[in-house]
């Protein structure tokens, strides 16, 4: 019996994980790269009922909410703030803006609910009073790219669609840790996007989401969800979303930008709870995004494998397809989200993925953290 070739088995596995990730490019994220929304026969502009939750962010709140109260569109919108037992200036800032903006309506919760965790409940209030049909999502610490930011997200509804996804994204600043942060974001974004766009949908962000508040109702809104904690967005998007139903909207003028956290411990906090809902996702959800993670996890040690006990050659030419898939699709995606800057620096950031998932892997069995 011949003695084991690992130096093959290492480099074929290589190669078997390489084709994997090109389908992912080229199946699905190239279809974000090359999306261009269709060409509507008629043009509609919906009431809108824009909501925003906040629990003692007065700062956010001044600082933010008039990028949405002043925004341009051509029909009917107004603002749903719900203040979720603030204990700083938020009411007083609240009552300052309606002063000023008579579409600004303030809903104050002065108690907490039982048995509910987290945004579920005070997002349920601002549903439940809204005036209009549309429904747009944002948070407290977000404002619009654009003055156009309602009428973009707005013109993604159609024939039964149902659900608009956006991008949410984060301000540039200085510094290694804000590019790993965007790029996280984007890639996030990234798949989900692509994901809807091949007719999977599986999550949206309470950031830059808009859904028809009869669905809400129709589903029972978050009452299957609200023994967990987080999943307000992304849980209840991954219950309700459908090929038919979905759409997306990719402009940089209807993006969201937050502020981004500025150090190591806050954003490893905040991304370690995000990630506690994955497990709930549906199965062919969770096999979709596991091969991905599987592959691109993978691919840094075995293609340094490859090169240590193989061919350095032929390893690099493997490495080279993907590279050059990957570099065209993310290129052509950035521009499209307002992320150009990131480019340069993929491959780095990229390389940084395989780490990224050493860190926040343990999250996706650790049990939710009550609390926003």
């Amino acid at each position: 019996m011949p003695p084991i070739n690992w130096g093959e088995i290492i480099f074929y596995s290589f190669a078997v994980i390489t084709a994997i990730q090109v389908f992912y490019y080229a199946g699905f994220f190239g279809r974000l790269a090359f999306y261009k929304p269709k060409t509507k026969l008629r043009s509609q502009n919906h009431p809108v009922s824009i909501i925003i939750c906040a629990r003692d962010e007065d700062e956010n709140l001044a600082r933010n909410l008039p990028g949405v109260l002043v925004q341009s569109y051509p029909s009917t919108y107004e603002v749903v703030a719900v203040n979720d037992n603030s204990l700083d200036d938020s009411k007083y800032i609240l009552q300052e803006l309606k002063k000023t903006f008579k579409s600004l309506n303030v809903i104050e919760l002065t108690q907490e609910a039982k048995h509910i965790s987290g945004k579920k409940f005070p997002l349920s209030m601002g549903i439940r009073s809204a005036k209009y049909e549309v429904l747009l999502l944002t948070d407290a610490d977000c404002v619009p790219a654009s003055e156009h930011w309602v009428t973009k997200m707005q013109a993604g509804y159609d024939d039964g669609i149902e659900i608009v996804l956006g991008y949410g994204a984060y301000h540039k600043k200085k510094g290694l840790l804000n590019k790993l942060i965007r790029f996280e974001t984007f890639h996030t974004a990234l798949q989900y996007l692509s994901y809807a766009l091949a007719g999977i949908p599986y999550m949206g962000v309470g950031r830059n989401l808009s859904y028809k508040k009869d669905l809400f109702f129709r589903n029972k809104g978050f009452s299957s969800i609200n023994h967990i904690p987080s999943g307000d967005d992304d849980l209840f998007i991954n219950k309700v979303a459908t090929k038919k139903n979905t759409a997306v909207v990719i402009d940089p003028d209807a993006v969201t930008r937050s502020i981004p956290k500025t150090t190591w411990k806050s954003w490893l906090q905040q991304k370690s709870r995000h990630y506690t809902t994955a497990k709930y996702y549906k199965p062919n959800h969770k096999l979709l995004l596991g091969a991905y993670f599987i592959t691109q996890f993978s691919f840094y040690p075995l293609l340094a494998a490859s090169i240590i006990f193989y061919d350095w050659r032929f390893a690099i030419a493997v490495f080279g397809v993907r590279f050059l898939l990957q570099g065209f699709v993310l290129f052509k995606s950035m521009k499209k989200m307002g992320e150009s800057d990131l480019w340069p620096w993929f491959l780095l950031l990229d390389f940084w993925m395989f780490f990224y998932y050493l860190i926040f892997a343990p999250a996706l069995w650790k049990k939710p953290v009550k609390g926003w």
